[in-house]
């Protein structure tokens, strides 16, 4: 189940787009208009990410209600795992049998639209786009060409979990975590003093999307090259040595995964870390004592906007009956649609209003009910923080060059200079 969007990046776009043989030429805009226009009809093949397993009974539902609604159409349902998916688009592709309608991140999205695969929905589909989030619309516009590839879909973030009880032995106070990358800087480092470096405050080094909520520009905005060593960039990494070397920042961080940086926090070995309402019930299962001083705060930001993991629905712009694909896209990902799909699988719905429910804005007293009202809150202005051309290489390159800066082998300056030097290159190679 691709539920939590952040691990669709896992699945490399770059092995997408190093397979397509097709000309990197983007769609006509008025033939993507014209051509998804006209009768509803005829046979089509949707295809999502690891989903049938799980969700059945709710796609096959989905699939009988849309027949009903337009005589004529038959939707023929394919699923793939997560293993591989990304090949598969790659064969699919390149072979000219991609579905006519398919389940992307904004990653995978990027390489078929400039293949002229996706069709564009500013044109072909501008009639909805007032009913998704504008931030959720714009996760698959692809920099350098002009429309949006995808139908947002299913949205998610991450709310932030801290330790009240550290919090307080630090002379903090716990009723107002840190909501800015000035006040956590301050926070970690006063919580590193009181414990004499015993408690980190976090247990993994910025990524991206830390650099993006930090408020550097992480790249131009003709999307032909990383910028992420700006001044602002470079500040943010200065930080980071600051909190390494006070012992603010985990001694494990370099190599941490989540898992590693879940136990870290289950352990009160350190005094923040993202999360869900999966680990709320672990926490009270196997950590009571930490349980009981839970706090749940936004993810710390300069912008004042939160990251958004978004899943999206594309329409394949070669496809035969674009009009049948087109509107099934949209039936999959229109509000009352997202918000059933909301209700069977802990995500939230990309639709304008769908997050002013109850369900999303009133507490239940349950631990996902806590955590669902805590993200939701956050999501409505929400932005992808993670560039849509930022590749899995692209993230090794940041991740290793961040190492050498806090490990003194490199000045902060340096250390991005050199990855957005690496990154610039293999943006240009894909």
């Amino acid at each position: 189940m691709r539920a939590f969007p952040r691990r669709a990046s896992a699945v490399l776009a770059a092995a997408l787009a190093s397979a397509l043989s097709l000309t990197a030429c983007g769609s006509d805009a008025g033939s993507d208009a014209a051509s998804a226009s006209g009768k509803v009809e005829g046979p089509i093949t949707f295809q999502t990410w690891n989903l049938r397993a799980t969700f059945k009974d709710y796609f096959n539902g989905l699939i009988d209600e849309f027949e009903k609604k337009y005589p004529g159409t038959e939707v023929k349902w394919v699923d793939r795992p997560a293993e591989g998916y990304a090949d598969k688009i790659s064969a699919d592709a390149a072979g000219g049998t991609l579905p006519d309608v398919v389940n992307v991140s904004p990653d995978l999205a990027a390489p078929l639209a400039k293949a002229g695969l996706a069709l564009d929905l500013d044109q072909a589909a501008a009639e909805y786009r007032e009913e998704y989030l504008p931030g959720a619309w714009k996760s698959h516009r692809i920099p350098g060409l002009e429309g949006t590839y995808a139908f947002p879909w299913y949205l998610n973030t991450g709310p932030m979990f801290y330790n009240k009880r550290l919090f307080g032995q630090a002379g903090l106070d716990a009723s107002e975590p840190p909501a800015t990358y000035g006040e956590l800087f301050d926070a970690a480092l006063d919580i590193a003093r009181k414990s004499d470096s015993k408690v980190a405050t976090l247990a993994n080094v910025p990524t991206i999307e830390d650099f993006g909520r930090y408020g550097v520009r992480t790249m131009n905005g003709e999307g032909t090259a990383f910028t992420f060593n700006d001044a602002k960039g470079v500040e943010l990494l200065q930080h980071y040595k600051k909190l390494y070397d006070a012992g603010a920042l985990d001694s494990q961080a370099l190599t941490a995964t989540p898992e590693s940086s879940g136990r870290k926090f289950l352990t009160e070995s350190v005094a923040m870390n993202p999360g869900s309402a999966h680990d709320l019930d672990t926490f009270k299962k196997q950590a009571p004592g930490l349980y009981k001083n839970i706090g749940i705060t936004d993810m710390v930001t300069n912008t004042g906007k939160n990251n958004m993991y978004v899943m999206g629905v594309m329409v394949n712009a070669s496809g035969k009956n674009k009009p049948a694909a087109v509107a099934f896209a949209h039936f999959v990902t229109d509000a009352k649609h997202q918000e059933e799909f909301a209700r069977e699988v802990a995500i939230f719905p990309s639709t304008a209003g769908s997050l002013d429910d109850a369900y999303f804005t009133e507490d239940d007293g349950t631990e996902d009910g806590r955590v669902r009202v805590a993200a939701a809150k956050s999501l409505k202005d929400a932005v992808n923080y993670t560039p849509v051309l930022f590749s899995e290489q692209m993230k090794t390159e940041l991740r290793n060059a961040v190492a050498r800066a806090l490990q003194g082998k490199q000045s902060a300056k340096a250390a991005l200079d050199n990855a957005v030097t690496a990154c610039n290159r293999l943006l240009r190679q894909s």
